[in-house]
């Protein structure tokens, strides 16, 4: 990545990625009516970049819009896939010139509510992130007023920009309507959410029911880190996944040795469809990903104590699969139209 990337994030101030030919929005702006769904808290937005029917309906245009890469190749949409609860299919996600990135792309299903955004939580905000894909020239590798300069021929953009934010699409717009897109990725449509926030008893198999008190057992320790609505605490672990780590993790952004191999800890929301897993991919099944947790993982310095060894038999193993399977989202979770 270029050097001083990081810093012209935190210091630019702004936001941020196959254009929808439905899009329709009316010639006065109004509220973005966002469904949350049962259970989950109350949506962060910041009040200088509201939720309105223009600034999602751009954001998503511009998400699915190869123009924003140097070569016209590749949009936000090439490594967040929509059937793929917005994550990648991919180990290490492809740039521009097909050569591998520096990790495997999350998913974006409820971003809205992470206080750091990628895995090492270096950037603080939605606005910023769009950044460093545009301009990593191991991603879309572009200029961000490049971008805008031959996004803004497009007559609809600069109708939906003005509606927005009161200006011709610049840098400025095209991070906040991204970010503003994002936020509306929300996950909890699944039907563990309906058996767990409301009441549907029938929702889960027998063997999703026990594969979920297994989750929550003691001797697992899941929810120790797969807590919440996300089913994440958002914390930074290291989980032994190696002795020595290419990639040094939350340290690059903290410079602290005792942050090497940390990483945020992952949803577990619509986990079925975003493998492969952990931050270089490198585990390409839940099997394998259930292999690694039992074994308590390897004996590097900063392993976190809450990693446990535990042995589960063939019915236990295939509960706990069920369970994880069940936290896939019945519905789309893109609402924009």
């Amino acid at each position: 990545m270029r050097n001083g990337l990081i810093l012209l994030i935190l210091l630019s101030g702004l936001a941020a990625c196959r254009k929808d030919p439905g899009l329709q929005v009316d010639d006065v702006d109004g509220p973005f009516l966002l469904e949350l769904p049962v259970g989950a808290p109350p949506l962060p937005v910041p009040d200088a970049n509201p939720l309105t029917k223009a600034s999602v309906s751009l954001g998503k245009a511009l998400f699915f819009d190869t123009r924003l890469s140097r070569d016209g190749s590749m949009s936000c949409a090439s490594c967040h896939h929509t059937d793929r609860a917005f994550s990648d299919t991919l180990a290490l996600s492809l740039g521009v010139n097909g050569s591998p990135g520096m990790r495997n792309a999350p998913t974006l299903a409820n971003v809205a509510y992470h206080p750091g955004i990628f895995r090492d939580g270096g950037i603080p905000t939605l606005e910023a992130q769009v950044i460093a894909p545009v301009q990593d020239d191991l991603e879309m590798d572009h200029s961000l007023q490049a971008a805008a300069e031959s996004l803004s021929v497009d007559e609809e953009y600069q109708r939906l920009s003005q509606l927005a934010y009161g200006r011709d699409l610049d840098p400025f717009v095209i991070t906040r309507a991204i970010a503003a897109y994002e936020r509306t990725l929300i996950s909890g449509w699944s039907r563990f959410d309906r058996y767990l926030y409301q009441g549907q008893a029938q929702a889960l198999t027998e063997s999703e029911r026990r594969g979920w008190d297994l989750f929550r057992s003691d001797a697992l320790n899941c929810m120790a880190c797969h807590n919440g609505f996300d089913l994440s605490d958002h914390s930074y672990q290291n989980i032994g996944q190696y002795l020595a780590y290419a990639d040094p993790g939350r340290a690059r952004i903290t410079l602290d040795l005792a942050d090497e191999g940390k990483f945020k800890v992952p949803t577990l929301r619509n986990i079925a469809l975003t493998g492969p897993y952990m931050h270089d991919g490198a585990m390409a099944t839940l099997d394998e990903v259930i292999d690694h947790f039992a074994s308590g993982g390897q004996a590097h310095p900063n392993r976190s104590p809450l990693l446990t060894t535990f042995a589960l038999n063939e019915q236990e193993r295939a509960d706990l699969l069920a369970f994880l399977h069940a936290l896939t989202d019945e519905r789309s979770i893109d609402q924009v139209p």
